[in-house]
């Protein structure tokens, strides 16, 4: 259990007492400490914690959408300035390796940010406290909660520090290969529409769902892909629609000799 969950449920009466403990925590680690204290609250607060606790606070869901963006954002500023001699190519390339579950997630443990996120007891014993899905989440909506409260500056000093510190490790583990990259990728050469994705399926307790995914690619082309979060099945289902392209073209190939 998290030192924060054990301080919520014993002080529960206690909100201002439960925000100033966990901002001064997470200014110790992090080094930032929040105007607003409420919004660090939102952005660690997982929803299977307010499902089994009736907390009067939202989930930190809309805030992830947010701090999604200004990921992606400063990620994309910081290649551009750093990197002047890549292509556009591999800079989508590079941000992308920056951003996704894996990387958010090593980055969320290796600062201690999942240790103060908020979960329900299942949601812990079942390792929520590691779940990449779960801590990435909690990292995108910290970042977008510090943007609310500090600005872009505050958000790309909490990105530099948390995220970059990691490119290089991003960029040699083989395992995020980019599919989704990849697709749009592919598309945009034979200048069609963005791949566009669709959950069509979610299966299980909130502490062991099934996602699966519809990738709607290039007309008819569609890959489908399942994963523990969306993420992960939004990169299978993009594999699947690669896979489906080069099946088409070693076809046309075949029936033009």
């Amino acid at each position: 259990m998290g030192l924060f969950d054990s301080l919520k449920r014993l002080f529960s009466n206690k909100d201002e007492f439960i925000e100033n403990k966990l901002n001064d925590q997470f200014c110790n680690r992090l080094g930032y400490r929040f105007k607003d204290p409420g919004l660090l609250i939102e952005a660690l607060t997982h929803r299977s914690y307010i499902r089994n606790n009736g907390a009067d606070i939202s989930s930190n869901e809309r805030l992830e959408f947010l701090g999604d963006s200004i990921l992606g954002l400063l990620v994309a500023e910081y290649l551009f300035k750093t990197c002047p001699g890549d292509a556009e190519g591999d800079m989508t390339k590079t941000k992308a390796m920056l951003v996704n579950e894996n990387t958010l997630s090593k980055a969320g443990q290796s600062c201690g940010l999942n240790q103060l996120i908020f979960l329900s007891d299942d949601e812990e014993k079942s390792g929520g406290r590691q779940r990449n899905s779960i801590v990435s989440d909690a990292m995108e909506a910290t970042i977008g909660a510090i943007y609310l409260d500090g600005g872009l500056k505050a958000a790309r000093a909490f990105i530099l520090q948390t995220i970059i510190t990691h490119m290089e490790e991003a960029l040699a583990d083989e395992d995020q290969y980019n599919y989704k990259g990849e697709l749009l990728e592919l598309l945009q050469g034979r200048g069609e529409k963005t791949p566009y994705y669709e959950v069509i399926s979610e299966k299980g307790p909130d502490h062991a769902k099934t996602f699966e995914v519809a990738v709607h690619a290039g007309g008819d082309v569609t890959g489908i892909g399942s994963g523990p979060s969306k993420k992960e099945a939004e990169q299978k289902a993009a594999a699947k629609a690669l896979a489906i392209f080069e099946e088409m073209e070693n076809s046309k190939k075949t029936d033009s000799k």
